[in-house]
């Protein structure tokens, strides 16, 4: 609670503990409540903000993020002098990720519809604005690793060229079902973890993210394939917090991993699943356009060059960076504010930006007989 950021909005004495009219200043006391609660929910959601590199912006608008190549070694000749490499290796390259437009969640709670409500109606706002905030910072940060998946090393100097992204086919046929197979999960990972093997990644901080049926089938798989600690009670093991663990990848589950075209689940056609049903409007949306327009200033793609056979992410810490400028906060109006709306406005809000970093970090999951294009 102590990282959720409090501001009022609107005429008020702090300092003396009083507000607008000389009544007993409520909102600072609002302010904590709704603070906690939104922090609470934005933590809840959020799986990606600790699974990659996260960094605090104090000054300016973007940050610097510095890529150096590898180096080669030789024996050294008697009478010679050690001057550096004549190639000047190791070679360095940059990336630099800007802050994005002020990411805002915001409702106004009119007071008579709080006088009669038979419930805390507030704290539950506070509490959807903060897994509203969560859901959209966790899938730029998604479709950054997919991105980087897909991309070539920014050091390519000659004979320096470092390794890009992998992408790797999950099953051998052209059905969307393929991506839902225990057996075929398997096969990628550890398929994924020889790859960042190979390509010098550090086994530090590797995981996975899958969505639930995913997740769940790989659980019913564990008697035959030993995924799991067998110390892990039933509760860990159904969470989805990283328990499950296939060649030292922890895996987690989320609805926010771009998924067959959609966000987080695919019903019909070859997937061979089901829709349960009664979805409502947030359930397997349609990624929308990111691509360094309407507030975002770095570049998340489109839908069309995410595609519709992404199925899963594998990937480091060093795949990806968030920047974070202004962490998830909470303002409320009061005072004058109040009084002419005859209500207040609870506003969620953050600013952040993230990219790829390493692609070689990054694994893409894929179905299908071509792995989707670099963008």
């Amino acid at each position: 609670m102590a990282n959720a950021n409090q501001v009022a909005l609107g005429r008020s004495n702090l300092s003396t503990g009083t507000g607008y009219g000389g009544a007993t200043d409520k909102y600072a006391l609002y302010l904590k409540l709704f603070s906690g609660e939104m922090f609470k929910g934005f933590q809840h959601e959020t799986i990606a903000r600790d699974l990659v590199t996260k960094r605090t912006l104090k000054n300016g608008k973007s940050l610097q993020f510095i890529y150096t190549g590898r180096m080669t070694s030789d024996f050294h000749t008697p009478g010679t002098p050690i001057l550096g490499n004549s190639d000047k290796a190791p070679p360095v390259a940059e990336k630099t990720i800007v802050m994005d437009d002020l990411l805002i969640s915001s409702a106004f709670v009119y007071d008579l519809d709080e006088t009669l409500a038979h419930y805390e109606l507030r704290g539950e706002i506070s509490k959807k604005i903060g897994y509203a905030l969560a859901e959209k910072y966790d899938r730029l940060i998604f479709r950054s690793i997919t991105r980087g998946a897909r991309a070539d090393s920014p050091v390519s100097a000659t004979s320096f060229v470092e390794p890009g992204g992998t992408q790797i086919r999950v099953g051998a046929t052209t059905n969307d079902s393929d991506a839902y197979n225990a057996g075929n999960l398997v096969n990628a990972f550890y398929d994924a973890a020889a790859a960042m093997d190979e390509k010098g990644v550090s086994s530090d901080g590797r995981c996975a993210v899958l969505n639930p049926r995913q997740y769940y089938a790989l659980i019913q798989d564990i008697g035959s394939n030993g995924l799991v600690n067998r110390d892990v009670q039933g509760t860990a093991l159904q969470g989805g917090g990283g328990v499950i663990e296939i060649a030292g990848i922890h895996i987690y589950k989320s609805m926010n991993i771009p998924f067959l075209g959609k966000y987080g689940v695919a019903y019909g056609g070859t997937t061979g699943e089901t829709s349960p049903g009664k979805l409502g409007s947030f359930i397997g949306p349609t990624p929308e356009n990111a691509n360094a327009t309407g507030g975002v200033n770095n570049d998340y793609g489109t839908n069309t060059e995410l595609g519709a056979k992404s199925c899963g992410l594998i990937f480091q810490k060093e795949a990806a960076g968030v920047v974070e400028a202004i962490g998830p906060q909470v303002q409320v109006t009061n005072g004058d504010v109040s009084v002419i709306y005859q209500g207040d406005v609870i506003l969620g809000r953050m600013a952040m930006g993230a990219d790829y970093l390493n692609p070689a970090a990054a694994v893409e999951l894929y179905v299908g007989a071509s792995a989707p294009s670099a963008f």
